[in-house]
């Protein structure tokens, strides 16, 4: 009986092996494996930041709490979350330092296309090559706390610019999930937070939208103002958006951990040069065909043509 018992973990550790292997051929950053349970731990945080109404208008972040605290109510019977990180922190850089500055996240294909389609082939690899099961595959569609399933898996810790945090990779990379109904055993314990007393991203933030460690007002975010707000930005934070105009990247841009970062190698990432050499003039004198043009398969057509230009307006 034991014998059989060291077998099946031997069976079962073999499987995530191969499943992070296949992971890091299909081009993610890094792989990790944690059972699918009810986050308890983030329950109160999450209910406590909505409480204050930190989210704004991003009402979906209040809608199905309890799929958003429990995968079993996403998907049947889950067992394993396996979670992805990948890389997207770009060697080009926007040529006109006048220019109003695009979120490295954004450069490229929009990242919800790149990543599902990893992650459906990776969830085809475990239905083929490990066991039967049946599972989803989840990249910001869906009500799931990324960052926190990541750090159950091992891959980071969460800092106090609320980002997931690698010791090997930084923080520039996208999370995706694939929950399913087969278990495998957790690949690493939580790592602990290696934030230590460094406050940079705190004082480097201009709209101070980390209210404290840990937490971050999204009502104050650039992000969330040049993104997910669909009305007038908030004319207090006038002046203080340090030219940016579709997401932000400056709490990441001076953390320390993000000197590790290295250049992705995903060819959908890397950016038109028509993009990268946007003048200023051209930015504010852009039109609705050049904006459809332009970002045809980017993440930018989240914010419209009509957000872009309220954006460039703020800026002046």
């Amino acid at each position: 009986m034991v014998q059989k018992l060291v077998f099946m973990e031997n069976m079962a550790n073999h499987s995530v092996t191969r499943i992070r292997d296949k992971a890091l051929e299909l081009g993610f950053l890094d792989c990790g494996i944690s059972e699918a349970c009810f986050l308890a731990e983030e329950k109160d945080r999450l209910m406590s930041w909505l409480q204050q109404e930190m989210h704004g208008e991003m009402a979906y972040m209040a809608n199905h709490l309890d799929k958003r605290l429990d995968p079993q109510l996403l998907v049947e019977n889950a067992k394993t979350v396996i979670s992805v990180l990948l890389n997207y922190f770009p060697v080009e850089k926007q040529v006109d330092p006048d220019a109003p500055i695009l979120s490295k996240y954004a450069f490229g294909t929009d990242y919800h296309f790149v990543m599902k389609d990893k992650l459906g082939e990776l969830l085809a690899f475990i239905q083929s090559e490990i066991a039967a099961c049946d599972g989803r595959c989840f990249v910001d569609s869906a009500p799931v706390l990324d960052r926190a399933w990541a750090a159950r898996a091992g891959l980071g810790w969460i800092g106090k610019n609320t980002n997931l945090i690698s010791t090997e990779h930084g923080s520039f990379f996208f999370i995706g999930e694939l929950i399913i109904d087969l278990e495998l055993p957790a690949t690493s314990s939580v790592i602990r937070n290696y934030c230590g007393n460094c406050t940079r991203c705190i004082d480097a933030c201009p709209t101070q939208a980390i209210v404290s460690p840990f937490v971050l007002d999204a009502r104050r975010c650039i992000s969330y103002q040049t993104i997910e707000n669909r009305g007038d930005i908030d004319p207090a934070l006038k002046g203080k958006f340090e030219n940016r105009v579709f997401g932000c990247d400056i709490c990441q841009d001076v953390c320390p951990w993000n000197l590790k970062s290295k250049p992705h190698n995903e060819s959908a990432f890397h950016p038109d040069t028509k993009l990268m050499n946007l003048t200023k003039d051209e930015w504010n004198n852009m039109d609705k065909p050049l904006f459809n043009k332009m970002f045809r398969n980017s993440a930018v057509k989240r914010t419209r043509f009509e957000g872009l230009k309220r954006n460039l307006k703020f800026l002046d």
